[in-house]
C-alpha cells in the first residue's frame, strides 16, 4: 500500500508535538533554540531570528556536528514554509533520540501572517 506524501505528513503530525506562533515566538524569546529545516535559498530569505538551518534533507545526519544541539534534551522550535517538513524531521529526530523537540504549525508562512519579523541572517547556516 503506498501513501501521499500529505498522509505521510499527517501520520507524523499524529506522533509529534505542534505549536502556535504565539508560543514559539514566546519560546524564543525566552532563548530556545530555533531550527530551520528549509532549502539555503529559502533560509537566506528570511528567517526567523536566531535560527539555525539545517536542511530537511541533511538535518538527521548533519545535527550532531553542529554543537548547538549536542544537547539532546535542550527545547527546540523546528519550522519549514508550511509545517510539513518540519512535522517529518521533528519525528526523525525523536528517533534519533531528541525528546523535547516542537514542530511550528503553519510554518514560516503562520509566522510571516502574524506580523512577525523575519531576518536575513545567512552566519547561522549548519548544513
Amino acid at each position: 500500500m503506498t501513501i501521499t506524501p500529505q498522509q505521510l505528513v499527517a501520520e507524523a503530525k499524529a506522533q509529534i508535538r505542534e505549536t502556535d506562533v504565539a508560543t514559539a515566538a514566546k519560546l524564543l524569546n525566552e532563548g530556545v533554540l530555533c531550527l530551520d529545516v528549509r532549502e539555503p535559498a529559502e533560509y537566506e530569505a528570511g528567517c526567523l531570528p536566531g535560527a539555525i538551518n539545517l536542511p530537511r534533507g541533511v538535518v538527521e545526519f548533519r545535527i550532531g556536528e553542529h554543537p548547538a544541539f549536542a544537547d539532546k534534551t535542550k527545547p527546540v522550535v523546528v519550522y519549514c514554509k508550511t509545517g510539513g517538513r518540519s512535522a517529518l524531521a521533528v519525528l526523525n529526530l525523536q528517533r534519533i533520540g531528541f525528546s523535547n523537540l516542537v514542530s511550528l504549525s503553519g510554518g514560516v508562512e503562520a509566522w510571516g501572517q502574524q506580523g512577525l519579523p523575519l531576518v536575513k541572517d545567512t552566519t547561522r547556516y549548519g548544513g
